[in-house]
Order: C-alpha cells, then sequence, then structure tokens
C-alpha cells in the first residue's frame, strides 16, 4: 500500500520542486496552486535545491565568523536581500543552523585574497566585503542584505553558501540568477556596465550550474528599493556523508582561472524598462 503520512507527502512535495525545470527562471514562473502548497508546507519559495552532505569547498571561502547579516560594505552594485530556508526533507525549518555566505563584486573580486579579478590583479587581501555569516531562526530562514553579484571569467552568475547543521555536518552550494536579469545589469546598470570586458559564460555553459540542477536557482523578485532572493535548501540528514556532490559542482574555477590561498599564491586551476531596485531613474 502506498505511505500517504505527512512526512511522506511533505518529502515529495520537496523533491519535486527540487526537480522542477521552471525553477530556473524564477518565482513568478510558477503557478499559484504550486506557490499555495509551498506556503502551506510553510515554506518561502517552491525553489527547492536538496543538498548532501559534502566537504568541498568553493574559491575563496574563508571562516572569518562575520556574524553579520548587512555584508556589502563599501561594495557598489544593486540592492539584493537574499533569505535562505535550511529544512529537512519532510519540510520541518531547521532552526540554529549556521549558514555562511560570499561572493564576488560587481567587478569580479572576492574579499580576502591577494590575486583578483578577470585580470588577476587586484589585491583585496584585508578586506571583508561580500561575506556574512548568520545563524537560521525557528522558521529556517537566515537573511542577508548585499548587492547583485558581478561575474568573472568562466563561471555565470552565483553566490557560494555553506550550512552547518552541527560542528561536523557541513553542506555546500552555490545559488544562480536568471540570465536574463544577469545581463540585463551587466550590460545597462553601473557599476556592472562599466567594464570593458564581455561576460564569457552563462547559466547554459556553466558546468557547475548544470550539476547544481534546477533547484539550485533563486526565486527573485523585485521590490522597490531592493531585489529578494529567496531559496529553500532541503537537508536530507539520513544521508549517507560518503555520497557528496562531485568536486566542481560545490568549487569551480576562480576568477581569471586560477584559485589562490589568502597569501596570493596563485595555482592552476534585456528587455526595455525594466525597473531596477534602489537605482533612479
Amino acid at each position: 500500500m502506498p505511505d500517504d503520512s505527512p512526512f511522506t507527502t511533505r518529502r515529495s512535495l520537496l523533491a519535486g520542486f527540487a526537480a522542477s525545470p521552471i525553477a530556473a527562471t524564477g518565482v513568478g514562473v510558477f503557478p499559484n496552486a504550486a506557490r499555495a502548497e509551498a506556503k502551506a508546507a510553510g515554506l518561502i519559495t517552491p525553489n527547492v535545491c536538496m543538498v548532501l552532505p559534502e566537504v568541498t569547498e568553493g574559491p575563496f571561502y574563508l571562516d572569518e565568523k562575520l556574524l553579520r547579516s548587512e555584508i556589502a560594505e563599501d561594495r557598489d552594485g544593486v540592492p539584493l536581500r537574499l533569505r535562505m530556508q535550511v529544512v529537512t526533507a519532510d519540510c520541518e525549518p531547521i532552526a540554529g543552523a549556521r549558514v555562511d555566505v560570499w561572493h564576488c563584486d560587481a567587478q569580479g573580486n572576492y574579499s580576502g585574497f591577494a590575486i583578483q579579478g578577470s585580470d588577476s590583479t587586484e589585491d583585496t587581501s584585508e578586506e571583508t566585503f561580500l561575506r556574512g555569516t548568520q545563524t537560521t531562526g525557528e522558521d529556517g530562514i537566515a537573511s542577508f542584505s548585499t548587492i547583485y553579484p558581478g561575474w568573472y571569467r568562466g563561471r555565470t552568475t552565483h553566490i557560494h553558501y555553506k550550512v552547518f547543521l552541527d560542528e561536523t555536518t557541513v553542506l555546500t552550494s552555490q545559488i544562480f540568477f536568471p540570465d536574463a536579469l544577469s545581463q540585463y545589469l551587466y550590460q545597462a546598470v553601473p557599476p556592472y556596465s562599466e567594464r570593458d570586458d564581455e561576460r564569457d559564460t552563462t547559466n547554459g555553459n556553466d558546468g557547475i550550474a548544470k550539476q547544481a540542477g534546477e533547484g539550485a536557482f533563486a526565486a527573485v523578485r523585485e521590490q522597490p528599493e531592493h531585489y529578494d532572493a529567496m531559496l529553500v535548501v532541503g537537508v536530507d540528514r539520513d544521508a549517507d556523508g560518503t555520497e557528496t556532490a562531485p568536486e566542481d559542482a560545490a568549487s569551480g574555477p576562480a576568477p581569471g582561472g586560477q584559485t589562490t590561498d589568502r597569501a596570493g599564491d596563485a595555482r592552476s586551476a534585456p528587455r526595455a524598462g525594466v525597473f531596477i531596485p534602489g537605482v533612479a531613474g
């Protein structure tokens, strides 16, 4: 006989959202019924990323323990509020999880490292911009105020994150964004548009985005002063920790096709009239 328990139903719901091909284009394309199902299950969006336990770190991760929600510091860009909801495979919110995020600025630079940017000439080793840590509340949500991420050669637009469930269980993945929105910002809105080079990688030809799957795309909504980006991170606490994602799925190349340590030691490795929150005119 089929198992129709609430746990099984919610587990199937979460898995179905994660596999949905419409997740990659944003929350607006979800049917009202899907959004109603998500709300009824206590989820902030039908956009769901199912993450297995694994240990790979993305490039330029620093465990700075910067407990803060405002992470932009002095970086210019379109304001973005990122909300991540950590839940079990049965849609139960996980309170007290530590969430770390980090991403590049409008020019493709990460903070905290000496060799930065697509031309590998920037030194940000003494800086901490666009990095932060939050602890999830009773609803499983961690929120960050940042800017829309820029890009660097070899990668599509993304934000890195790690979720710590305890001292030893760490989940690492990336959040992706709609290509149409990214392309408009990069072509028409300063400081993104002030770059002389052209973006060479989109969601369609980024191998890491393909490995991460449709559920790794944020649901993005326009607000008067910022964009809202939302993602539900579904965690299977019973998953075998040895069944990790492929290493490239969580790491990938650093700016300029290199990875660096903090000392800077390099190792090989639009639509018309779009509304831009926080930007006048």
